[in-house]
């Protein structure tokens, strides 16, 4: 991996950029902006340090946008998260799952994802009662220390006319948030040093920032037909890069 200071300014240029078109995609859509952002830096950062990496920029990205649409935070649904996720992430931080079988939460992801964008009129809406999300928590604590990006599986419980636009990207920053939190202390203890790479972090956390707030600002006028509809195309394209990373390992 190279560090910091070894990539070229036009490579630094261009993961900067992607960070502002992801963040944006994310505070727009509800959803896949993580995915791009991560599938974008793998570009240049290897696997192995791109995960805790990524976490931490999406951390911040996730804080800052929450801070725009704090009051539709429905806790209800966040608490049980986070208490699932914490279990999800510590399970396998300590080695209680194994890498070998990566792909197949990675496969159910898809699934999923494909189930949410393509489900026929007549099927329903996969509108889980508040107390539910703590197994949403388990898969998305286990699935963000082993495959980094989160958003797409959070998404397919978030495609929902009964949430308005501003609840479900509340909702799903909250709990994007908290995924991304536990990253680092788990990358801690699994030896990984995020003050080596504190610079670069710090300039892709600001990217992402101003990518959040001009997604914001464009969130505001938005209505909810639409926002749902980019919401699936943002889907469909996480869905296509998670089919894509099957078919590469």
């Amino acid at each position: 991996m190279p560090e910091f200071t070894e990539l070229t300014s036009l490579t630094l240029g261009l993961l900067l950029l992607a960070c502002i078109a992801s963040a944006f995609i994310s505070a727009v859509t509800g959803g896949a902006g993580g995915v791009l952002m991560f599938a974008a830096l793998n570009l240049a950062i290897p696997l192995r340090l791109l995960v805790p990496i990524h976490g931490a920029v999406q951390l911040m990205n996730n804080l800052a946008r929450i801070l725009y649409v704090r009051e539709h935070i429905r806790w209800e649904f966040c608490i049980p998260f986070f208490i699932g996720c914490t279990l999800g992430a510590a399970a396998m931080t300590l080695g209680l799952a194994r890498l070998e079988w990566q792909q197949l939460p990675l496969v159910l992801l898809a699934i999923l994802i494909f189930y949410t964008v393509f489900k026929p009129k007549r099927l329903p809406e996969i509108r889980l009662r508040p107390h539910n999300y703590f197994w949403v928590g388990i898969g998305t604590g286990t699935l963000g220390i082993l495959a980094g990006a989160v958003d797409p599986l959070l998404a397919a419980f978030f495609v929902r006319r009964d949430l308005s636009p501003k609840e479900v990207v509340a909702n799903k920053s909250v709990m994007q948030a908290w995924c991304h939190a536990l990253k680092v202390p788990a990358f801690i203890y699994l030896g990984f040093a995020f003050s080596d790479h504190l610079g670069l972090i710090l300039l892709l956390t600001v990217a992402a920032i101003v990518g959040t707030r001009i997604g914001i600002a464009m969130l505001n006028r938005l209505d909810s037909a639409l926002f749902f509809r980019l919401m699936r195309v943002a889907l469909l394209v996480a869905g296509l890069r998670i089919l894509y990373q099957l078919f590469t390992m």
